[in-house]
């Protein structure tokens, strides 16, 4: 797969991708908004061209307070991340160039404010969603929010990914409706943070929705 020719229908007006987008960042506003005062930390799981979160934050009055780190493997896809952190000078934004399966990659950072996994759970198996899912119990803090993606075709595996958080100790706070084209979910986390596992996998890419 061609990540980085894959990124380009985000700029396509009306496309599924560029509305996702839009959701995602509306979301992940007011997750900063909502976020208690002081340092914050922020995860991107296979962040891509990281527009996620590049795409807002320059402009958000967190910026300064925030901290985070973009895990992405396709190099052409974190040379235009690193680019966009130079232009915004957003000096406490790192990328990661790496598998972003892999919990070493995480070290030092979490358990984190928000944890971005967009573009993740339509190109892993079910296995390693619930997985994965599992894991953000060891990224997120307490009270911290997980933002999540899932394409809505058939088999549409939404419900059950919220069930698999719900299990975990993270509530619903929002969810897209069924006829958007697209899933987004927004959870937080209640329980106590697992321990950081160093060494573990998290997914193998399979395939792509």
């Amino acid at each position: 797969m061609d990540w980085h020719s894959w990124h380009r229908d985000y700029d396509v007006p009306g496309s599924s991708l560029a509305r996702r987008l839009q959701v995602v960042q509306a979301r992940l506003r007011l997750a900063l908004d909502a976020a208690p005062p002081g340092p914050l930390t922020v995860v991107s799981l296979c962040a891509g061209e990281g527009r996620d979160l590049l795409e807002v934050l320059p402009t958000h009055p967190r910026r300064d307070d925030v901290r985070a780190r973009l895990v992405e493997l396709d190099p052409r896809s974190t040379a235009v991340a690193t680019e966009a952190i130079r232009v915004a000078g957003l000096t406490n934004v790192e990328v990661v160039e790496g598998d972003a399966a892999l919990t070493d990659r995480y070290q030092g950072l979490v358990p984190a404010d928000i944890v971005l996994v967009c573009g993740v759970f339509g190109n892993i198996s079910d296995e390693d969603i619930e997985r994965t899912i599992g894991m953000c119990r060891r990224l997120t803090k307490t009270g911290g929010t997980v933002i999540w993606t899932r394409h809505r075709e058939e088999p549409d595996l939404v419900p059950t990914i919220c069930r698999w958080f719900e299990e975990r100790q993270f509530d619903l706070v929002w969810l897209s409706d069924p006829d958007a084209g697209f899933g987004v979910g927004v959870h937080r986390f209640t329980g106590r943070p697992d321990p950081l596992v160093l060494g573990r996998s998290m997914f193998t890419f399979v395939r792509h929705q």
